[in-house]
C-alpha cells in the first residue's frame, strides 16, 4: 500500500453534492475529500444570492489573493439576508469561446473558495473533480483551484490528454491553452481556448503547487493511450465501472439493451487489472466498491484503494437535499431503492444513472410537465455553422431551436436538462416566470440499495466518518 496516497477517494459528485463540507470532513480523517467543480460558478453565485448563511463564502473570499476581483464578485451577487423566495436567481452568461471577463473571474473565484473552505482545519490534501466534456471553464477553474492549493485533480467523461501540460503551466502562472472540441470543425478553424493568468493577477505570486492528476478511465486501453499521448505527467488512474453513479462510459461492444431498456455491458467492458498493474502507477477502483470487503478485494488486486461516491452522497455532510436523502434512505431500508441506467437522459449521449424517486424528473409526469429550457448551457455542444462560425446547441433545449441548429429530432427524445436538475438537487432551483420551479434528478450508483447499512443503530442519518469507519473495518 502506497502511504503517499489515500486509500479512499471520496467521489466528486453532481453539481455541488460533494461540496466543501463533505470534502473537508473526509480529508480531515486522512482520506481524499473531493469537491465537484461542475457548475461551481453558478452555485457560488446562487449561494451568495441566498445570503451566504454562515458567512462561509465571504470567509473564503477574504482569503482570495486578488481582493479587487473578490469585491467585484461580492458586489455582483451577494444579497444580504437573501433574495425573496419567489425571485429568480440572476442569470449568468452561458460559457462560450469568447467568455466575458465577468464569467472568467467568477470561475476563478468559485473554484478557489470551494477548495479553500474544504482545506480548513486540517493539513491533508483536497481534490477537485471536473468533467472533461465541459471544456470551456477548464482553464480559469483549474487556476482558481490551484490558487487555493488543491492537491489532486480528477477528470472523467472524456479523454483529458492536454490537462497535465495545463497544470504544469498554470503552476508557474504561465499562459495555458486548450483545444475546444467542435463538431464539424475543419483544420483551418481556430478553436483554441486561452487563459493568461497575469491578465487577472493583482500582484505577483510565487509558483503554485502542481496538483497530482488522476484521469478517470473505464478501460486499461484508455489508460495506456493517456500515458502515451498526454503532454505531461499523469500520477495515477481512477478505474470506474458501469455500476458507478453519474455518467457511465458507453458499452464498448455492440449496442444492446436489456428488457428494461438499460445498456448491456459485457466482457469488453471489464478492465484487465493485470495490465493496470503493469503500468506502474497507483490506481483506485470505482463503481460498486463501497464496502470493506470490496476494499480488501481491490487492495488484493494491486489497487492503491477505492473511490466511493454513493455512500458519501447520502451522508449528513453532503449538500444533496435532505428530503431526497431521507426518502432514498427509507427506500433502501425497505429494499425498494432502484437505479435506472438511462441511455437517453443526458444530452451528452452517455448513459446516465438515475435514482427512481417520486417528485423528481425521474417520474414521467414530472418530466413531461417541465418546459424545455436551456438557460445554463454547461452541456451544450459547440458546432461549426455553414458560415464557418461556432454556435452551440443542446439536445435538451426546445426542439425547434435544436433542429434549426442542425440537430436531429431523434436526439431530443427523452433528453433531460441535467444542468438545472443537478443544481436543483442541492436546493438552488431556478424559478422561471415567477411560477415554474426546477425539479431535481438524483444520480446514484448501484450501491444505492446498501446505503442504509451505514446508519448507526437507531439513527436517521449517518456521517462521512461512519462511512470511512465501515470501509476500513477489518
Amino acid at each position: 500500500m502506497d502511504r503517499n496516497h489515500p486509500v479512499i477517494i471520496q467521489g466528486g459528485m453532481g453539481a455541488g453534492v460533494s461540496s466543501w463540507r463533505l470534502a473537508r470532513a473526509v480529508s480531515r480523517l486522512g482520506q481524499l475529500g473531493v469537491v465537484s467543480g461542475t457548475a461551481i460558478d453558478q452555485i457560488l453565485a446562487r449561494r451568495l444570492q441566498e445570503g451566504d448563511t454562515g458567512g462561509h463564502i465571504r470567509r473564503g473570499l477574504d482569503r482570495f489573493p486578488f481582493p479587487k476581483m473578490a469585491e467585484r464578485i461580492l458586489e455582483a451577487y451577494y444579497i444580504p439576508g437573501g433574495k425573496l423566495g419567489n425571485q429568480p436567481y440572476k442569470s449568468l452568461p452561458k460559457h462560450s469561446l469568447d467568455n466575458s471577463r465577468e464569467l472568467i473571474e467568477l470561475c476563478i473565484v468559485a473554484n478557489f473558495v470551494e477548495v479553500s473552505l474544504a482545506r480548513e482545519g486540517h493539513a491533508h490534501p483536497v481534490g477537485i473533480n471536473f468533467l472533461e466534456k465541459i471544456q470551456i471553464p477548464h482553464l480559469p477553474s483549474l487556476y482558481g483551484a490551484m490558487l487555493a492549493g488543491v492537491g489532486y485533480v480528477l477528470m472523467g467523461a472524456g479523454i483529458p490528454l492536454k490537462i497535465p501540460g495545463v497544470l504544469d503551466r498554470l503552476a508557474n502562472h504561465e499562459p495555458a491553452s486548450y483545444q475546444l472540441q467542435v463538431t464539424g470543425a475543419q483544420g483551418s478553424d481556430e478553436n483554441t481556448l486561452t487563459f493568461v493568468p497575469r491578465d487577472f493577477a493583482e500582484c505577483d505570486l510565487p509558483p503554485l503547487l502542481r496538483p497530482k492528476f488522476l484521469p478517470i478511465v473505464a478501460s486499461n486501453t484508455l489508460a495506456v493511450a493517456l500515458l502515451r499521448k498526454a503532454n505531461g505527467r499523469i500520477d495515477g488512474f481512477v478505474v470506474e465501472g458501469p455500476t458507478a453513479g453519474g455518467h457511465n462510459a458507453p458499452p464498448r461492444g455492440k449496442p444492446e439493451r436489456s428488457g428494461g431498456g438499460e445498456p448491456i455491458y459485457g466482457e469488453r467492458d471489464k478492465v484487465d487489472l493485470q495490465k493496470m498493474r503493469e503500468l506502474g502507477l497507483p490506481f483506485w477502483l470505482a463503481g460498486g466498491y463501497g464496502s470493506a470487503e470490496k476494499l480488501r478485494e481491490a487492495l488484493a488486486a494491486g489497487a492503491t484503494g477505492i473511490q466511493v461516491g454513493t455512500a458519501f452522497a447520502f451522508c449528513a455532510e453532503s449538500d444533496l437535499r435532505a428530503d431526497y436523502k431521507q426518502a432514498l434512505l427509507q427506500k433502501a431500508s425497505c429494499g425498494e431503492a432502484k437505479v435506472f441506467t438511462d441511455p437517453s437522459a443526458s444530452p451528452t449521449g452517455y448513459p446516465f444513472k438515475v435514482a427512481q424517486l417520486e417528485g423528481t424528473i425521474s417520474e414521467q409526469e414530472v418530466y413531461l410537465a417541465r418546459p424545455r429550457i436551456c438557460d445554463l448551457g454547461y452541456l451544450r455542444e459547440p458546432f461549426r455553422t455553414a458560415a464557418g462560425t461556432i454556435d452551440y446547441r443542446c439536445a435538451a433545449q426546445p426542439v425547434s431551436i435544436y433542429l434549426s441548429k442542425g440537430g436531429k429530432i431523434e436526439d431530443t427524445v427523452g433528453r433531460i436538462c441535467l444542468c438545472n436538475a443537478l443544481v436543483a438537487n442541492v436546493g438552488l432551483p431556478q424559478i422561471h416566470a415567477g411560477k415554474y420551479v426546477e425539479t431535481g434528478l438524483v444520480t446514484s450508483g448501484d450501491d444505492l440499495s446498501r446505503i442504509h447499512s451505514f446508519l448507526p443503530q437507531g439513527s436517521p442519518d449517518y456521517s462521512a466518518a461512519d462511512v470511512i469507519a465501515k470501509l476500513l473495518a477489518a
